[in-house]
Protein backbone atom coordinates (compact mmCIF):
# COMPACT_ATOMS: atom_id res chain seq x y z
CA UNK A 1 0.00 0.00 0.00
CA UNK A 2 1.32 3.27 -1.02
CA UNK A 3 2.54 6.50 1.56
CA UNK A 4 0.15 8.87 2.35
CA UNK A 5 3.40 11.28 1.31
CA UNK A 6 3.79 9.74 -1.93
CA UNK A 7 2.32 11.90 -4.85
CA UNK A 8 4.29 10.03 -7.47
CA UNK A 9 0.94 8.61 -9.18
CA UNK A 10 -3.01 9.18 -8.38
CA UNK A 11 -3.41 10.22 -4.85
CA UNK A 12 -4.80 8.37 -1.72
CA UNK A 13 -8.69 8.55 -0.48
CA UNK A 14 -8.61 8.36 2.96
CA UNK A 15 -11.90 7.83 5.08
CA UNK A 16 -10.94 10.01 8.22
CA UNK A 17 -13.20 8.63 11.67
CA UNK A 18 -12.98 11.73 14.00
CA UNK A 19 -15.08 9.97 16.40
CA UNK A 20 -18.07 11.47 18.41
CA UNK A 21 -16.49 15.01 18.93
CA UNK A 22 -13.75 15.52 21.49
CA UNK A 23 -10.22 16.01 19.39
CA UNK A 24 -8.76 14.06 22.03
CA UNK A 25 -10.75 10.79 21.02
CA UNK A 26 -9.14 10.97 17.53
CA UNK A 27 -6.89 7.61 17.06
CA UNK A 28 -3.07 7.98 16.40
CA UNK A 29 -3.51 7.37 13.32
CA UNK A 30 -6.05 9.39 12.20
CA UNK A 31 -4.20 12.58 13.47
CA UNK A 32 -1.18 11.41 11.79
CA UNK A 33 -3.00 11.17 8.27
CA UNK A 34 -4.96 14.46 8.52
CA UNK A 35 -1.08 16.09 9.55
CA UNK A 36 0.17 14.66 6.53
CA UNK A 37 -2.73 14.57 3.40
CA UNK A 38 -2.40 17.37 0.82
CA UNK A 39 -6.29 18.02 0.82
CA UNK A 40 -8.45 18.29 3.81
CA UNK A 41 -12.04 17.74 2.87
CA UNK A 42 -15.50 17.64 4.84
CA UNK A 43 -19.30 18.27 4.70
CA UNK A 44 -21.08 21.50 5.84
CA UNK A 45 -24.32 22.52 6.29
CA UNK A 46 -25.21 26.02 3.79
CA UNK A 47 -23.93 28.19 7.07
CA UNK A 48 -20.75 26.92 6.54
CA UNK A 49 -19.61 25.88 9.54
CA UNK A 50 -18.07 21.84 9.98
CA UNK A 51 -17.93 20.03 13.38
CA UNK A 52 -16.00 17.83 12.05
CA UNK A 53 -13.24 20.32 10.77
CA UNK A 54 -13.63 21.57 14.49
CA UNK A 55 -12.77 18.24 15.54
CA UNK A 56 -10.15 17.71 13.47
CA UNK A 57 -8.61 21.55 14.00
CA UNK A 58 -5.75 20.42 16.76
CA UNK A 59 -4.07 18.23 13.74
CA UNK A 60 -4.33 20.41 10.48
CA UNK A 61 -1.06 22.21 9.29
CA UNK A 62 -0.10 25.13 7.35
CA UNK A 63 -0.18 25.10 3.73
CA UNK A 64 -2.99 22.38 3.33
CA UNK A 65 -5.96 22.48 0.91
CA UNK A 66 -9.35 22.81 2.28
CA UNK A 67 -12.50 21.37 0.44
CA UNK A 68 -15.49 22.60 2.12
CA UNK A 69 -18.42 19.91 0.78
CA UNK A 70 -21.77 22.21 1.26
CA UNK A 71 -24.93 20.40 0.84
CA UNK A 72 -27.34 22.12 -1.16
CA UNK A 73 -30.05 21.00 1.34
CA UNK A 74 -30.65 19.60 4.86
CA UNK A 75 -34.22 19.75 5.98
CA UNK A 76 -35.84 22.64 3.75
CA UNK A 77 -37.39 21.92 0.91
CA UNK A 78 -35.99 22.21 -3.22
CA UNK A 79 -36.53 23.83 -6.49
CA UNK A 80 -34.48 20.45 -8.10
CA UNK A 81 -36.49 18.52 -10.57
CA UNK A 82 -35.47 15.42 -8.76
CA UNK A 83 -36.89 16.27 -5.07
CA UNK A 84 -34.60 16.26 -2.19
CA UNK A 85 -33.22 12.70 -2.91
CA UNK A 86 -32.31 13.95 -6.83
CA UNK A 87 -30.49 17.31 -5.59
CA UNK A 88 -28.34 15.46 -3.24
CA UNK A 89 -26.89 12.59 -5.72
CA UNK A 90 -26.16 15.64 -8.12
CA UNK A 91 -24.22 16.86 -4.70
CA UNK A 92 -22.72 13.41 -4.11
CA UNK A 93 -21.47 13.38 -7.76
CA UNK A 94 -19.80 16.86 -7.82
CA UNK A 95 -18.26 16.14 -4.50
CA UNK A 96 -17.13 13.39 -6.18
CA UNK A 97 -15.94 15.33 -8.87
CA UNK A 98 -13.75 17.77 -6.78
CA UNK A 99 -12.14 15.25 -5.19
CA UNK A 100 -11.45 12.91 -7.94
CA UNK A 101 -9.66 16.14 -9.64
CA UNK A 102 -7.35 15.98 -6.17
CA UNK A 103 -6.57 12.83 -6.82
CA UNK A 104 -5.72 12.47 -10.12
CA UNK A 105 -3.20 15.14 -9.64
CA UNK A 106 -1.17 13.01 -7.15
CA UNK A 107 -2.67 14.81 -3.99
CA UNK A 108 -4.32 13.09 -0.74
CA UNK A 109 -7.52 13.66 0.29
CA UNK A 110 -8.42 12.77 3.81
CA UNK A 111 -12.12 12.89 3.88
CA UNK A 112 -13.11 13.85 7.96
CA UNK A 113 -15.87 11.66 9.28
CA UNK A 114 -17.84 12.55 12.20
CA UNK A 115 -17.47 8.95 14.16
CA UNK A 116 -17.10 6.75 11.91
CA UNK A 117 -16.44 6.39 7.79
CA UNK A 118 -18.92 3.91 7.55
CA UNK A 119 -21.67 4.28 10.29
CA UNK A 120 -24.14 6.65 9.52
CA UNK A 121 -21.99 8.76 7.21
CA UNK A 122 -21.33 11.28 4.64
CA UNK A 123 -18.48 9.55 3.66
CA UNK A 124 -19.50 6.28 2.32
CA UNK A 125 -21.28 8.62 -0.35
CA UNK A 126 -18.08 9.47 -1.60
CA UNK A 127 -15.96 6.08 -1.28
CA UNK A 128 -18.82 4.15 -3.17
CA UNK A 129 -18.32 7.17 -6.46
CA UNK A 130 -14.29 7.08 -5.93
CA UNK A 131 -13.15 3.25 -4.66
CA UNK A 132 -13.09 1.84 -8.07
CA UNK A 133 -10.75 4.88 -9.46
CA UNK A 134 -8.39 5.14 -6.60
CA UNK A 135 -6.71 3.63 -3.49
CA UNK A 136 -8.85 4.24 -0.29
CA UNK A 137 -8.27 3.23 2.69
CA UNK A 138 -11.01 3.92 5.79
CA UNK A 139 -9.54 5.08 9.51
CA UNK A 140 -12.61 3.90 12.07
CA UNK A 141 -13.35 6.05 14.54
CA UNK A 142 -15.03 5.78 17.91
CA UNK A 143 -19.02 6.00 17.35
CA UNK A 144 -21.49 8.06 18.84
CA UNK A 145 -22.78 4.42 20.37
CA UNK A 146 -20.02 3.98 22.76
CA UNK A 147 -19.97 7.99 23.24
CA UNK A 148 -23.14 7.87 24.55
CA UNK A 149 -23.15 4.85 26.23
CA UNK A 150 -20.06 6.37 28.15
CA UNK A 151 -21.64 9.40 29.16
CA UNK A 152 -24.93 7.70 30.48
CA UNK A 153 -22.22 5.29 32.92
CA UNK A 154 -24.38 1.89 32.53
CA UNK A 155 -23.43 -0.85 31.16
CA UNK A 156 -24.67 -1.16 27.58
CA UNK A 157 -24.85 -5.20 26.86
CA UNK A 158 -23.78 -7.82 28.71
CA UNK A 159 -23.49 -11.49 28.65
CA UNK A 160 -25.82 -12.23 25.22
CA UNK A 161 -27.72 -9.27 24.85
CA UNK A 162 -28.50 -7.83 21.69
CA UNK A 163 -27.73 -3.98 20.99
CA UNK A 164 -30.46 -2.63 18.51
CA UNK A 165 -29.27 0.66 16.47
CA UNK A 166 -31.93 2.80 14.58
CA UNK A 167 -32.53 6.15 13.19
CA UNK A 168 -35.00 8.15 14.44
CA UNK A 169 -36.20 8.89 9.96
CA UNK A 170 -38.26 5.30 10.73
CA UNK A 171 -41.78 5.11 10.89
CA UNK A 172 -43.27 5.30 14.21
CA UNK A 173 -44.89 2.09 13.71
CA UNK A 174 -41.55 0.32 12.76
CA UNK A 175 -39.92 2.19 15.80
CA UNK A 176 -42.24 0.89 18.04
CA UNK A 177 -41.93 -2.80 16.86
CA UNK A 178 -37.89 -2.21 17.52
CA UNK A 179 -37.66 -1.05 20.40
CA UNK A 180 -40.42 -3.63 22.00
CA UNK A 181 -38.45 -6.67 20.38
CA UNK A 182 -34.85 -4.92 22.14
CA UNK A 183 -32.20 -5.74 24.88
CA UNK A 184 -30.85 -2.48 24.42
CA UNK A 185 -31.16 0.14 22.08
CA UNK A 186 -29.42 3.29 20.48
CA UNK A 187 -31.37 5.25 18.35
CA UNK A 188 -29.52 8.28 16.19
CA UNK A 189 -30.61 11.26 13.75
CA UNK A 190 -33.21 12.53 16.79
CA UNK A 191 -33.71 16.83 16.11
CA UNK A 192 -36.84 16.41 14.51
CA UNK A 193 -37.82 13.06 14.88
CA UNK A 194 -37.23 13.52 18.34
CA UNK A 195 -40.88 13.48 19.26
CA UNK A 196 -41.46 10.69 17.51
CA UNK A 197 -38.69 8.54 18.62
CA UNK A 198 -40.23 9.61 22.51
CA UNK A 199 -43.56 8.66 21.67
CA UNK A 200 -42.41 5.16 20.30
CA UNK A 201 -40.59 4.43 23.14
CA UNK A 202 -43.68 4.35 25.17
CA UNK A 203 -45.83 3.00 22.57
CA UNK A 204 -43.64 -0.19 23.49
CA UNK A 205 -43.00 0.16 27.39
CA UNK A 206 -39.37 1.39 27.32
CA UNK A 207 -39.64 5.26 27.55
CA UNK A 208 -38.85 4.97 31.43
CA UNK A 209 -35.35 3.02 30.83
CA UNK A 210 -34.82 5.41 28.19
CA UNK A 211 -31.72 8.41 28.68
CA UNK A 212 -31.21 11.13 26.40
CA UNK A 213 -27.65 12.48 25.47
CA UNK A 214 -26.49 15.15 23.15
CA UNK A 215 -22.94 15.79 21.96
CA UNK A 216 -21.85 13.06 23.75
CA UNK A 217 -18.02 13.93 24.63
CA UNK A 218 -17.60 17.43 24.53
CA UNK A 219 -17.69 20.03 26.39
CA UNK A 220 -21.52 20.46 26.15
CA UNK A 221 -22.72 17.33 26.70
CA UNK A 222 -26.00 16.74 28.11
CA UNK A 223 -27.29 14.00 29.56
CA UNK A 224 -30.91 13.56 31.02
CA UNK A 225 -33.46 10.81 31.27
CA UNK A 226 -35.72 10.93 28.39
CA UNK A 227 -39.24 11.39 30.40
CA UNK A 228 -37.30 14.95 31.07
CA UNK A 229 -36.71 16.47 27.83
CA UNK A 230 -37.66 19.40 26.34
CA UNK A 231 -38.68 18.07 22.60
CA UNK A 232 -37.75 21.97 21.46
CA UNK A 233 -34.13 21.79 22.64
CA UNK A 234 -33.14 18.33 21.08
CA UNK A 235 -30.69 18.98 18.16
CA UNK A 236 -29.52 16.82 15.28
CA UNK A 237 -26.42 15.37 17.23
CA UNK A 238 -28.30 14.01 20.06
CA UNK A 239 -28.95 10.31 20.89
CA UNK A 240 -31.28 7.79 23.09
CA UNK A 241 -29.79 4.96 24.53
CA UNK A 242 -31.56 2.20 26.38
CA UNK A 243 -29.28 -0.32 28.10
CA UNK A 244 -29.93 -3.60 28.64
CA UNK A 245 -32.34 -5.61 30.92
CA UNK A 246 -29.67 -7.04 32.85
CA UNK A 247 -27.92 -3.65 33.71
CA UNK A 248 -30.85 -1.63 33.52
CA UNK A 249 -32.38 -0.12 37.06
CA UNK A 250 -35.25 0.74 35.63
CA UNK A 251 -36.15 -2.58 34.56
CA UNK A 252 -34.63 -3.95 38.12
CA UNK A 253 -36.74 -2.34 39.65
CA UNK A 254 -40.02 -3.07 37.64
CA UNK A 255 -38.84 -6.66 37.51
CA UNK A 256 -38.38 -6.81 41.72
CA UNK A 257 -41.40 -4.62 42.55
CA UNK A 258 -44.45 -5.39 40.37
CA UNK A 259 -45.61 -8.59 39.00
CA UNK A 260 -48.14 -9.62 35.94
CA UNK A 261 -48.79 -12.73 33.46
CA UNK A 262 -47.96 -12.62 29.77
CA UNK A 263 -49.65 -15.13 27.44
CA UNK A 264 -47.28 -16.03 24.76
CA UNK A 265 -48.22 -17.46 21.91
CA UNK A 266 -44.37 -19.07 19.92
CA UNK A 267 -46.44 -19.47 17.01
CA UNK A 268 -46.58 -23.10 14.66
CA UNK A 269 -43.03 -23.99 14.74
CA UNK A 270 -40.56 -21.49 12.79
CA UNK A 271 -38.39 -19.60 14.71
CA UNK A 272 -39.12 -16.71 11.93
CA UNK A 273 -42.69 -17.08 12.78
CA UNK A 274 -42.71 -16.02 16.07
CA UNK A 275 -43.62 -12.16 16.61
CA UNK A 276 -40.76 -9.33 17.78
CA UNK A 277 -43.72 -8.16 20.07
CA UNK A 278 -43.68 -11.88 21.62
CA UNK A 279 -39.97 -12.99 21.58
CA UNK A 280 -39.55 -9.03 23.48
CA UNK A 281 -42.06 -10.65 26.47
CA UNK A 282 -39.79 -14.06 26.82
CA UNK A 283 -36.47 -11.35 26.95
CA UNK A 284 -38.24 -9.03 29.69
CA UNK A 285 -39.82 -12.48 31.75
CA UNK A 286 -38.41 -13.50 34.58
CA UNK A 287 -40.20 -16.37 34.77
CA UNK A 288 -41.25 -18.64 31.72
CA UNK A 289 -44.08 -20.91 32.37
CA UNK A 290 -45.62 -24.13 30.07
CA UNK A 291 -45.86 -27.24 29.21
CA UNK A 292 -41.94 -28.79 28.43
CA UNK A 293 -42.56 -29.15 24.96
CA UNK A 294 -43.45 -25.47 24.11
CA UNK A 295 -40.35 -24.50 27.01
CA UNK A 296 -37.65 -26.36 24.68
CA UNK A 297 -38.39 -24.26 21.61
CA UNK A 298 -37.38 -21.08 23.90
CA UNK A 299 -33.87 -20.03 24.87
CA UNK A 300 -33.87 -18.76 28.63
CA UNK A 301 -31.33 -15.82 28.65
CA UNK A 302 -28.98 -16.18 32.23
CA UNK A 303 -31.17 -15.27 35.15
CA UNK A 304 -34.37 -16.54 33.77
CA UNK A 305 -36.17 -19.17 36.47
CA UNK A 306 -38.35 -21.90 33.91
CA UNK A 307 -40.99 -23.95 35.09
CA UNK A 308 -41.85 -26.86 32.66
CA UNK A 309 -44.84 -29.29 33.21
CA UNK A 310 -47.29 -31.76 32.08
CA UNK A 311 -49.24 -30.98 29.12
CA UNK A 312 -52.52 -31.54 31.12
CA UNK A 313 -52.21 -29.69 34.11
CA UNK A 314 -53.44 -25.71 32.48
CA UNK A 315 -55.03 -25.05 35.97
CA UNK A 316 -52.41 -25.67 37.71
CA UNK A 317 -50.31 -24.01 35.70
CA UNK A 318 -51.90 -21.17 35.42
CA UNK A 319 -52.47 -20.84 39.04
CA UNK A 320 -48.65 -21.26 39.77
CA UNK A 321 -48.12 -18.25 37.11
CA UNK A 322 -50.48 -16.02 38.72
CA UNK A 323 -49.06 -16.83 42.61
CA UNK A 324 -45.61 -15.76 40.91
CA UNK A 325 -46.77 -12.74 39.82
CA UNK A 326 -48.20 -11.97 43.01
CA UNK A 327 -44.79 -12.51 44.52
CA UNK A 328 -43.30 -9.40 42.23
CA UNK A 329 -42.51 -12.22 38.53
CA UNK A 330 -42.88 -10.99 35.46
CA UNK A 331 -43.91 -14.55 34.24
CA UNK A 332 -44.07 -15.24 30.45
CA UNK A 333 -46.69 -18.27 29.89
CA UNK A 334 -45.67 -20.28 26.91
CA UNK A 335 -48.25 -21.77 24.13
CA UNK A 336 -47.36 -23.14 20.73
CA UNK A 337 -49.48 -21.19 17.69
CA UNK A 338 -51.75 -18.46 19.41
CA UNK A 339 -52.39 -18.10 23.16
CA UNK A 340 -56.41 -17.22 22.39
CA UNK A 341 -57.27 -20.85 20.50
CA UNK A 342 -57.14 -23.49 22.22
CA UNK A 343 -54.55 -23.24 23.95
CA UNK A 344 -53.56 -21.14 27.62
CA UNK A 345 -54.84 -17.89 27.42
CA UNK A 346 -58.60 -19.10 27.74
CA UNK A 347 -57.00 -21.44 30.84
CA UNK A 348 -55.47 -18.24 32.54
CA UNK A 349 -58.27 -16.20 32.26
CA UNK A 350 -60.66 -19.06 33.87
CA UNK A 351 -58.19 -18.65 36.85
CA UNK A 352 -57.76 -14.89 37.15
CA UNK A 353 -61.16 -14.61 37.28
CA UNK A 354 -61.74 -16.10 40.64
CA UNK A 355 -61.65 -12.90 42.75
CA UNK A 356 -58.06 -13.28 44.50
CA UNK A 357 -56.41 -12.93 41.36
CA UNK A 358 -58.18 -9.66 40.45
CA UNK A 359 -54.98 -7.34 41.35
CA UNK A 360 -52.97 -9.21 39.01
CA UNK A 361 -52.21 -7.76 35.62
CA UNK A 362 -53.25 -10.29 32.58
CA UNK A 363 -51.97 -9.53 29.49
CA UNK A 364 -51.67 -11.71 25.99
CA UNK A 365 -49.34 -11.32 22.87
CA UNK A 366 -51.15 -13.09 19.80
CA UNK A 367 -49.05 -15.40 17.82
CA UNK A 368 -49.27 -17.19 14.72
CA UNK A 369 -52.14 -19.92 14.89
CA UNK A 370 -52.10 -23.59 13.08
CA UNK A 371 -54.63 -22.48 10.87
CA UNK A 372 -53.65 -19.27 9.40
CA UNK A 373 -50.17 -21.24 9.17
CA UNK A 374 -51.38 -24.46 7.33
CA UNK A 375 -53.38 -22.02 4.98
CA UNK A 376 -50.28 -20.16 4.11
CA UNK A 377 -48.60 -22.98 3.33
CA UNK A 378 -51.00 -24.38 0.55
CA UNK A 379 -52.49 -20.91 -0.68
CA UNK A 380 -55.77 -19.61 0.77
CA UNK A 381 -58.10 -22.11 1.93
CA UNK A 382 -59.51 -20.00 4.29
CA UNK A 383 -60.85 -17.02 2.20
CA UNK A 384 -64.18 -17.43 3.05
CA UNK A 385 -66.01 -17.67 6.25
CA UNK A 386 -64.58 -20.63 8.39
CA UNK A 387 -65.38 -22.51 11.86
CA UNK A 388 -62.51 -23.70 13.94
CA UNK A 389 -63.29 -26.82 15.97
CA UNK A 390 -60.98 -29.25 18.07
CA UNK A 391 -61.71 -32.95 17.99
CA UNK A 392 -60.11 -33.40 21.70
CA UNK A 393 -63.29 -34.77 23.50
CA UNK A 394 -60.91 -34.03 27.02
CA UNK A 395 -62.55 -30.89 28.30
CA UNK A 396 -65.89 -31.66 25.85
CA UNK A 397 -68.09 -34.92 24.94
CA UNK A 398 -67.58 -36.31 22.07
CA UNK A 399 -71.18 -35.97 20.83
CA UNK A 400 -70.71 -32.31 21.27
CA UNK A 401 -67.69 -32.27 18.78
CA UNK A 402 -69.76 -34.31 16.43
CA UNK A 403 -72.55 -31.97 16.17
CA UNK A 404 -70.55 -28.94 15.94
CA UNK A 405 -69.20 -30.66 12.59
CA UNK A 406 -71.94 -31.61 10.96
CA UNK A 407 -73.62 -28.27 11.31
CA UNK A 408 -70.59 -26.41 10.39
CA UNK A 409 -70.26 -28.55 7.13
CA UNK A 410 -74.25 -28.59 6.85
CA UNK A 411 -73.46 -24.23 6.41
CA UNK A 412 -71.10 -25.17 3.57
CA UNK A 413 -68.09 -23.56 5.89
CA UNK A 414 -64.04 -24.29 5.69
CA UNK A 415 -63.25 -26.03 8.51
CA UNK A 416 -60.14 -26.10 10.31
CA UNK A 417 -59.60 -29.32 12.64
CA UNK A 418 -57.03 -29.01 16.11
CA UNK A 419 -56.25 -31.79 18.09
CA UNK A 420 -57.60 -34.73 15.72
CA UNK A 421 -55.59 -37.44 17.34
CA UNK A 422 -52.99 -38.74 20.02
CA UNK A 423 -51.79 -41.82 21.77
CA UNK A 424 -54.84 -41.93 23.55
CA UNK A 425 -57.59 -40.82 20.90
CA UNK A 426 -57.17 -42.50 17.89
CA UNK A 427 -60.27 -42.83 16.37
CA UNK A 428 -61.59 -39.51 15.96
CA UNK A 429 -60.22 -38.92 12.93
CA UNK A 430 -62.02 -41.89 11.21
CA UNK A 431 -65.27 -40.89 13.11
CA UNK A 432 -64.60 -37.11 11.45
CA UNK A 433 -64.08 -38.90 7.96
CA UNK A 434 -67.46 -40.64 8.14
CA UNK A 435 -69.39 -37.58 9.47
CA UNK A 436 -67.75 -35.60 6.80
CA UNK A 437 -68.66 -38.25 4.31
CA UNK A 438 -72.49 -38.35 5.59
CA UNK A 439 -73.01 -34.97 4.12
CA UNK A 440 -69.98 -33.68 1.91
CA UNK A 441 -69.15 -35.41 -1.26
CA UNK A 442 -65.79 -37.49 -1.00
CA UNK A 443 -64.17 -35.53 -3.82
CA UNK A 444 -64.11 -32.54 -1.10
CA UNK A 445 -60.74 -31.09 -0.69
CA UNK A 446 -58.77 -31.54 2.51
CA UNK A 447 -55.09 -30.50 3.30
CA UNK A 448 -53.07 -31.85 6.12
CA UNK A 449 -50.42 -29.88 7.57
CA UNK A 450 -47.88 -31.55 9.92
CA UNK A 451 -44.88 -29.56 12.00
CA UNK A 452 -45.45 -26.50 9.12
CA UNK A 453 -42.78 -24.34 9.72
CA UNK A 454 -40.92 -27.32 11.62
CA UNK A 455 -37.75 -29.32 10.65
CA UNK A 456 -40.79 -32.35 10.02
CA UNK A 457 -43.21 -30.06 7.93
CA UNK A 458 -45.22 -32.67 5.53
CA UNK A 459 -48.39 -31.13 3.44
CA UNK A 460 -50.85 -32.99 1.76
CA UNK A 461 -53.15 -31.95 -0.29
CA UNK A 462 -55.99 -34.72 -0.78
CA UNK A 463 -59.53 -35.38 -0.64
CA UNK A 464 -62.62 -36.51 2.24
CA UNK A 465 -62.69 -39.86 0.38
CA UNK A 466 -58.96 -40.60 0.08
CA UNK A 467 -58.35 -39.59 3.50
CA UNK A 468 -56.25 -42.29 5.66
CA UNK A 469 -56.57 -41.55 9.36
CA UNK A 470 -53.34 -43.73 10.22
CA UNK A 471 -51.26 -40.66 9.07
CA UNK A 472 -52.55 -38.39 11.40
CA UNK A 473 -51.10 -37.16 14.82
CA UNK A 474 -51.48 -34.44 17.34
CA UNK A 475 -48.89 -32.11 15.43
CA UNK A 476 -51.58 -32.36 12.61
CA UNK A 477 -54.07 -30.10 11.36
CA UNK A 478 -56.57 -30.66 8.97
CA UNK A 479 -58.75 -27.88 6.68
CA UNK A 480 -61.63 -29.50 4.79
CA UNK A 481 -62.70 -27.28 2.26
CA UNK A 482 -66.28 -26.22 1.75
CA UNK A 483 -68.12 -26.37 -1.60
CA UNK A 484 -66.09 -23.74 -3.35
CA UNK A 485 -62.55 -25.00 -2.62
CA UNK A 486 -60.24 -25.56 -5.54
CA UNK A 487 -56.71 -27.76 -5.62
CA UNK A 488 -55.03 -26.48 -8.79
CA UNK A 489 -52.09 -28.20 -10.07
CA UNK A 490 -49.78 -25.59 -11.48
CA UNK A 491 -46.07 -25.57 -12.82
CA UNK A 492 -45.36 -23.01 -10.47
CA UNK A 493 -46.59 -24.69 -7.51
CA UNK A 494 -49.94 -25.98 -6.45
CA UNK A 495 -52.63 -23.74 -4.82
CA UNK A 496 -55.23 -24.49 -2.62
CA UNK A 497 -57.96 -21.60 -2.22
CA UNK A 498 -61.66 -20.78 -1.56
CA UNK A 499 -62.69 -17.88 -3.48
CA UNK A 500 -64.35 -14.72 -1.56
CA UNK A 501 -67.42 -14.68 -3.61
CA UNK A 502 -68.46 -17.71 -2.89
CA UNK A 503 -71.97 -17.73 -1.72
CA UNK A 504 -72.88 -21.05 -0.41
Amino acid sequence: MRSVTDTSSTGKLWGVGLGPGDSELVTVKAARVIGAADVIAYHCARHGNSIARSVAAPYLRDGQVEERLMYPVTTEGTDHPGGYAGALQDFYADSAERLAAHLRAGRDVALLAEGDPLFFSSYMHMHKRLVDEFDAEIIPGVTSVSATSAAVGIPLVEGDETLTVVPGTLPATELTARFRAADAIAVLKLGRTFVRVRDALQAAGRADEAWYVERASTSVQRVLPLTEVNPQDVPYFSMVVVPGPRNNPHRQVVGSVSGEVVIVGLGPGADDLTTPAVQAELARATDLVGYKTYLARVTPRPGQRVHASDNRVEAERAEFALDLATRGARVAVVSSGDPGVFAMAAAVAEVAAEPRWHDVPIRVAPGVTAASAVAAAVGAPLGHDFAVISLSDRLKPWDVIADRIRHAVAADLVVAIYNPGSAARGWQVGALKDILLESASADRVLVLGRDVGGPEERLTTTTVGALDPEIVDMRTLLIVGSSATTAVRRRAGDLVYTPRHHSG
